[in-house]
Protein backbone atom coordinates (compact mmCIF):
# COMPACT_ATOMS: atom_id res chain seq x y z
CA UNK A 1 0.00 0.00 0.00
CA UNK A 2 1.23 3.55 -1.37
CA UNK A 3 -1.44 4.96 1.70
CA UNK A 4 -4.19 5.37 2.81
CA UNK A 5 -6.74 8.37 0.54
CA UNK A 6 -9.55 9.56 2.08
CA UNK A 7 -12.60 9.48 0.79
CA UNK A 8 -15.58 11.96 0.52
CA UNK A 9 -18.70 11.12 -1.00
CA UNK A 10 -20.22 14.97 -0.81
CA UNK A 11 -23.18 13.33 -3.03
CA UNK A 12 -25.09 15.83 -5.15
CA UNK A 13 -24.31 19.43 -5.11
CA UNK A 14 -25.05 23.09 -7.30
CA UNK A 15 -22.38 23.42 -9.87
CA UNK A 16 -20.86 26.74 -7.69
CA UNK A 17 -20.72 23.99 -4.71
CA UNK A 18 -19.13 21.31 -6.60
CA UNK A 19 -16.27 23.60 -8.11
CA UNK A 20 -15.53 25.34 -4.83
CA UNK A 21 -15.19 22.20 -3.06
CA UNK A 22 -13.04 21.00 -5.37
CA UNK A 23 -10.99 24.02 -5.56
CA UNK A 24 -10.94 23.68 -1.61
CA UNK A 25 -9.31 20.82 -1.26
CA UNK A 26 -6.51 21.71 -4.19
CA UNK A 27 -5.66 24.79 -2.34
CA UNK A 28 -5.93 23.49 1.32
CA UNK A 29 -3.60 20.10 0.61
CA UNK A 30 0.06 20.13 1.76
CA UNK A 31 2.08 17.70 -0.37
CA UNK A 32 4.25 17.06 2.43
CA UNK A 33 1.80 16.30 5.04
CA UNK A 34 -1.74 15.91 3.85
CA UNK A 35 -3.52 12.66 3.35
CA UNK A 36 -4.26 12.47 -0.58
CA UNK A 37 -8.11 12.49 -1.25
CA UNK A 38 -10.87 10.66 -3.38
CA UNK A 39 -13.96 13.01 -3.75
CA UNK A 40 -17.02 11.72 -5.28
CA UNK A 41 -19.67 13.71 -6.22
CA UNK A 42 -22.74 14.66 -8.45
CA UNK A 43 -24.71 17.82 -9.72
CA UNK A 44 -28.37 18.87 -8.62
CA UNK A 45 -29.36 20.84 -10.69
CA UNK A 46 -27.78 20.52 -13.98
CA UNK A 47 -24.58 22.77 -14.59
CA UNK A 48 -22.79 24.05 -17.56
CA UNK A 49 -18.59 23.56 -16.43
CA UNK A 50 -16.27 25.66 -18.79
CA UNK A 51 -12.58 24.98 -19.32
CA UNK A 52 -10.17 27.44 -17.75
CA UNK A 53 -9.02 29.18 -20.28
CA UNK A 54 -12.43 28.94 -22.41
CA UNK A 55 -14.12 32.12 -23.79
CA UNK A 56 -17.96 32.16 -22.91
CA UNK A 57 -18.84 34.86 -25.18
CA UNK A 58 -17.87 33.00 -28.22
CA UNK A 59 -18.11 29.76 -26.91
CA UNK A 60 -21.41 29.84 -25.41
CA UNK A 61 -25.19 30.99 -26.34
CA UNK A 62 -25.26 33.11 -23.16
CA UNK A 63 -28.61 33.97 -23.42
CA UNK A 64 -30.38 30.22 -24.10
CA UNK A 65 -28.19 29.79 -20.92
CA UNK A 66 -29.81 32.45 -19.40
CA UNK A 67 -33.07 31.53 -20.99
CA UNK A 68 -32.98 28.52 -19.48
CA UNK A 69 -31.61 30.12 -15.75
CA UNK A 70 -28.60 27.65 -16.46
CA UNK A 71 -26.00 28.13 -13.77
CA UNK A 72 -22.35 28.18 -15.97
CA UNK A 73 -19.13 27.88 -13.61
CA UNK A 74 -15.85 27.86 -14.70
CA UNK A 75 -13.18 24.79 -13.43
CA UNK A 76 -9.95 25.18 -12.50
CA UNK A 77 -8.86 22.70 -14.93
CA UNK A 78 -8.44 23.08 -18.89
CA UNK A 79 -10.80 21.56 -21.82
CA UNK A 80 -13.95 22.37 -23.32
CA UNK A 81 -17.49 22.63 -21.83
CA UNK A 82 -19.55 19.98 -20.14
CA UNK A 83 -23.27 20.03 -19.50
CA UNK A 84 -23.23 18.00 -16.30
CA UNK A 85 -26.60 16.30 -15.38
CA UNK A 86 -26.96 12.37 -14.79
CA UNK A 87 -23.00 10.96 -13.87
CA UNK A 88 -20.79 9.89 -11.35
CA UNK A 89 -18.43 12.39 -11.08
CA UNK A 90 -14.55 12.37 -9.05
CA UNK A 91 -11.99 14.25 -8.49
CA UNK A 92 -9.13 13.78 -6.74
CA UNK A 93 -6.02 15.25 -4.92
CA UNK A 94 -2.35 13.70 -4.35
CA UNK A 95 1.38 14.61 -4.49
CA UNK A 96 3.20 12.36 -7.42
CA UNK A 97 4.90 10.54 -4.39
CA UNK A 98 1.85 8.90 -3.64
CA UNK A 99 0.90 7.36 -6.18
CA UNK A 100 2.72 4.69 -8.70
CA UNK A 101 5.44 6.14 -10.65
CA UNK A 102 4.54 8.00 -14.00
CA UNK A 103 7.19 9.33 -16.33
CA UNK A 104 5.49 12.24 -17.22
CA UNK A 105 2.60 14.29 -16.57
CA UNK A 106 1.05 13.06 -20.00
CA UNK A 107 1.86 9.79 -18.53
CA UNK A 108 0.35 10.55 -15.41
CA UNK A 109 -3.19 10.97 -16.41
CA UNK A 110 -2.53 6.91 -18.02
CA UNK A 111 -1.82 5.81 -13.84
CA UNK A 112 -4.74 7.54 -12.67
CA UNK A 113 -7.11 7.16 -14.89
CA UNK A 114 -6.12 3.11 -14.64
CA UNK A 115 -8.80 2.81 -12.15
CA UNK A 116 -11.82 4.26 -14.66
CA UNK A 117 -10.70 1.76 -17.37
CA UNK A 118 -10.57 -1.44 -15.06
CA UNK A 119 -14.14 0.04 -13.75
CA UNK A 120 -15.54 0.28 -16.88
CA UNK A 121 -13.99 -3.05 -17.88
CA UNK A 122 -15.32 -4.68 -14.73
CA UNK A 123 -18.92 -3.64 -15.86
CA UNK A 124 -18.45 -6.16 -19.08
CA UNK A 125 -17.58 -3.31 -21.46
CA UNK A 126 -15.17 -2.36 -24.08
CA UNK A 127 -12.93 0.00 -23.06
CA UNK A 128 -9.09 1.57 -24.32
CA UNK A 129 -7.55 4.34 -24.21
CA UNK A 130 -7.99 6.54 -27.66
CA UNK A 131 -4.46 6.13 -27.74
CA UNK A 132 -4.44 2.79 -28.32
CA UNK A 133 -6.92 2.43 -30.38
CA UNK A 134 -6.24 5.65 -32.80
CA UNK A 135 -4.52 4.73 -36.24
CA UNK A 136 -1.16 5.97 -36.99
CA UNK A 137 -1.40 10.09 -37.76
CA UNK A 138 -4.13 10.21 -36.22
CA UNK A 139 -4.09 13.82 -34.08
CA UNK A 140 -5.28 13.68 -30.59
CA UNK A 141 -5.77 16.67 -28.24
CA UNK A 142 -7.34 18.84 -30.53
CA UNK A 143 -8.87 22.07 -28.81
CA UNK A 144 -12.76 21.93 -29.03
CA UNK A 145 -15.57 23.93 -27.36
CA UNK A 146 -17.10 20.79 -26.26
CA UNK A 147 -15.45 18.62 -24.05
CA UNK A 148 -16.68 15.42 -25.64
CA UNK A 149 -16.34 16.58 -29.56
CA UNK A 150 -12.41 15.74 -28.96
CA UNK A 151 -10.05 13.03 -27.69
CA UNK A 152 -6.90 13.09 -25.89
CA UNK A 153 -4.58 10.24 -25.57
CA UNK A 154 -5.78 8.64 -22.20
CA UNK A 155 -9.60 10.00 -22.98
CA UNK A 156 -11.39 6.10 -22.55
CA UNK A 157 -13.30 4.75 -25.29
CA UNK A 158 -15.80 2.16 -25.33
CA UNK A 159 -16.94 0.23 -28.43
CA UNK A 160 -15.07 3.48 -30.31
CA UNK A 161 -16.94 6.29 -28.68
CA UNK A 162 -15.98 8.74 -26.06
CA UNK A 163 -17.46 7.67 -22.46
CA UNK A 164 -16.81 10.86 -19.62
CA UNK A 165 -13.84 12.84 -19.80
CA UNK A 166 -10.83 14.00 -17.58
CA UNK A 167 -8.53 17.00 -16.58
CA UNK A 168 -5.74 17.39 -14.78
CA UNK A 169 -4.38 20.86 -12.92
CA UNK A 170 -0.42 21.00 -11.00
CA UNK A 171 0.79 22.84 -8.62
CA UNK A 172 3.71 23.08 -5.99
CA UNK A 173 4.06 18.91 -6.21
CA UNK A 174 0.43 18.87 -5.98
CA UNK A 175 -1.58 16.73 -8.65
CA UNK A 176 -5.31 17.62 -8.83
CA UNK A 177 -7.64 15.48 -10.91
CA UNK A 178 -11.52 15.76 -11.71
CA UNK A 179 -13.70 13.88 -14.59
CA UNK A 180 -16.98 12.45 -15.28
CA UNK A 181 -18.61 8.85 -15.71
CA UNK A 182 -22.27 9.55 -17.61
CA UNK A 183 -24.92 7.47 -16.42
CA UNK A 184 -27.15 9.06 -18.95
CA UNK A 185 -26.13 10.52 -22.62
CA UNK A 186 -27.23 14.45 -22.07
CA UNK A 187 -24.89 15.34 -25.29
CA UNK A 188 -27.98 16.60 -26.86
CA UNK A 189 -28.86 19.39 -23.87
CA UNK A 190 -25.31 19.81 -23.80
CA UNK A 191 -24.90 20.81 -27.48
CA UNK A 192 -28.28 23.08 -27.35
CA UNK A 193 -25.87 25.72 -25.10
CA UNK A 194 -23.06 25.92 -27.53
CA UNK A 195 -22.44 28.86 -30.37
CA UNK A 196 -21.55 26.39 -32.76
CA UNK A 197 -22.40 22.55 -32.47
CA UNK A 198 -19.91 20.73 -33.35
CA UNK A 199 -21.39 18.13 -36.01
CA UNK A 200 -21.40 14.26 -35.23
CA UNK A 201 -20.59 14.26 -31.25
CA UNK A 202 -24.05 12.33 -30.39
CA UNK A 203 -22.71 9.56 -32.52
CA UNK A 204 -18.90 9.92 -31.08
CA UNK A 205 -20.47 9.62 -27.71
CA UNK A 206 -21.61 6.93 -25.31
CA UNK A 207 -23.11 6.80 -21.66
CA UNK A 208 -23.38 3.48 -19.38
CA UNK A 209 -27.39 3.29 -20.05
CA UNK A 210 -26.27 3.19 -24.08
CA UNK A 211 -23.76 0.50 -23.13
CA UNK A 212 -26.77 -1.58 -21.43
CA UNK A 213 -25.49 -0.57 -17.97
CA UNK A 214 -28.79 0.31 -15.51
CA UNK A 215 -26.77 0.34 -12.52
CA UNK A 216 -27.64 2.17 -8.93
CA UNK A 217 -25.68 5.28 -8.14
CA UNK A 218 -24.54 3.31 -5.26
CA UNK A 219 -23.53 0.23 -6.48
CA UNK A 220 -21.51 1.96 -9.30
CA UNK A 221 -19.58 3.90 -6.55
CA UNK A 222 -18.66 0.84 -4.89
CA UNK A 223 -17.31 -0.58 -7.32
CA UNK A 224 -15.34 2.49 -8.78
CA UNK A 225 -13.77 2.65 -4.94
CA UNK A 226 -12.88 -1.02 -5.21
CA UNK A 227 -11.27 -0.18 -8.39
CA UNK A 228 -9.52 2.96 -7.40
CA UNK A 229 -7.86 0.87 -4.41
CA UNK A 230 -6.97 -2.12 -6.77
CA UNK A 231 -5.15 0.27 -9.00
CA UNK A 232 -3.42 2.88 -7.20
CA UNK A 233 -2.66 0.05 -4.46
CA UNK A 234 -4.25 1.83 -1.46
CA UNK A 235 -6.85 1.71 0.94
CA UNK A 236 -9.95 4.14 1.62
CA UNK A 237 -10.89 5.64 4.18
CA UNK A 238 -14.40 7.37 4.22
CA UNK A 239 -14.26 11.20 5.63
CA UNK A 240 -16.04 14.88 5.43
CA UNK A 241 -14.75 17.70 4.81
CA UNK A 242 -13.04 19.19 7.21
CA UNK A 243 -13.98 22.30 8.97
CA UNK A 244 -10.79 24.20 7.02
CA UNK A 245 -11.82 23.01 3.31
CA UNK A 246 -15.59 23.52 4.31
CA UNK A 247 -14.82 27.27 5.50
CA UNK A 248 -12.54 27.45 2.27
CA UNK A 249 -15.30 26.20 -0.07
CA UNK A 250 -18.22 28.37 1.40
CA UNK A 251 -15.79 31.66 1.24
CA UNK A 252 -15.13 30.50 -2.34
CA UNK A 253 -18.82 30.00 -3.19
CA UNK A 254 -19.60 33.34 -2.60
CA UNK A 255 -16.47 34.90 -3.87
CA UNK A 256 -15.54 33.47 -6.92
CA UNK A 257 -18.51 31.31 -8.04
CA UNK A 258 -21.16 33.45 -8.24
CA UNK A 259 -18.95 35.90 -9.99
CA UNK A 260 -19.40 36.60 -13.40
CA UNK A 261 -16.20 37.65 -13.88
CA UNK A 262 -14.89 34.40 -12.66
CA UNK A 263 -17.28 32.16 -14.56
CA UNK A 264 -17.83 33.86 -17.85
CA UNK A 265 -14.48 35.88 -18.06
CA UNK A 266 -12.07 33.48 -16.22
CA UNK A 267 -10.62 36.58 -14.11
CA UNK A 268 -9.68 35.94 -10.52
CA UNK A 269 -10.32 38.44 -8.21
Amino acid sequence: MHSVWRLIDTGPCSGRENMAIDEALFRSFDPSSSQPVLRLYGWQPPALSLGRFQQAGSDLDLARCAADNLTIVRRITGGGAIYHADELTYSLVCSPSQIPPATSVKDSFRVLTAFLLAFYRGLGLQAAYAVDLAPPGTRLGARTPLCFAGKESYDILVNDRKIGGNAQRRSREIIFQHGSIPLYNRVEQGLAYLAVKPVGVQQATTCLLDEGIAAEAAVLKQQLVACFEACLQTAMAPDGLRPQELALARNLVEQKYTSTSWNLEGEEA
